[in-house]
């Protein structure tokens, strides 16, 4: 039952964090500091847990693995909003379903998880029915649509961070295995604030007066999404404490169906 139900939030998590990112970045917002505040405000909401149940000391392992992890994540998401910036929402969302046929190779190539056969079937077919759902023109060719499809600046840059998010979700596995859920979460958000820092001071430099302008102005939404964001991240590791990786991200493809209806709406 709580598995469903951490898969369940997750499934709605993701999408309405995707439209805030978009609300953003339609506003000029750039991706970089865009990620840059999102991790600011989870680090000051999860310090405190510091102090109390998340461990401190740990192996080289899960640093490593928390590393690449943060690293992964940053540059992903940047990737991501510079798609959402180009791109609708209901257009990307159907390209979901190649994170879960990554992570499965990556998942039996790096911590063996093996499928069955029978979850095998499922991701081919969730991978087959993207297809069937992608924006396509109606006075063009249909053999000609995966090809022009792809051609989308927003396509390609999507197509780029959700391949990074899926190998960043084989090893954010890896370090789970290793700790608890919350304690990963939290090491994710604080993580991934000076490797955004960086990627601000290396981009942007001197460009944040008016990101800093934007933050006062929308900061309500900035807060909508670090929380959408952190209730993604932390729904996923509690789902990967109970399921493969593949498997889990075959599941979250369940969001496709919400973000094609915010994409319409929104």
């Amino acid at each position: 039952m709580l598995t469903a139900f951490f898969v369940a939030a997750r499934i709605i998590a993701n999408p309405v964090s995707n439209v805030f990112q978009k609300q953003l970045a339609g506003r000029s917002a750039n991706p970089v500091f865009i990620i840059g505040a999102t991790h600011a405000l989870l680090t000051l909401a999860t310090l405190p847990l510091l102090l109390g149940p998340v461990k401190v000391a740990l192996g080289a392992e899960f640093w490593a693995n928390m590393v690449l992890c943060a690293l992964l994540a940053v540059a992903g998401n940047v990737l991501l909003v510079q798609a959402l910036k180009s791109s609708d929402l209901s257009v990307l969302g159907p390209l979901n379903a190649y994170k879960a046929m990554i992570s499965l190779v990556l998942g039996v190539l790096l911590i063996s998880e093996i499928p069955t056969a029978m979850g095998l079937g499922g991701v081919l077919l969730i991978l087959a029915g993207s297809y069937l759902v992608m924006d396509r023109e109606p006075d063009q060719p249909r053999r000609n649509a995966f090809v022009r499809f792809f051609r989308e600046r927003g396509v390609q840059l999507r197509f780029a961070a959700l391949g990074l998010a899926a190998t960043e979700a084989v090893f954010l596995k890896k370090a789970l295995l290793l700790a608890s859920p919350l304690t990963t979460f939290v090491w994710w958000s604080i993580l991934g604030l000076p490797l955004a820092g960086m990627a601000m001071l290396l981009l942007l430099r001197k460009e944040t007066r008016k990101d800093i302008i934007l933050f006062q102005h929308h900061w309500r939404t900035y807060l909508w999404l670090a929380l959408t964001t952190g209730v993604m991240q932390l729904t996923t590791l509690l789902t990967f404490g109970k399921l493969q990786v593949g498997y889990s991200l075959a599941l979250f493809q369940l969001s496709t169906l919400i973000s094609v209806f915010l994409g319409c709406h929104c």
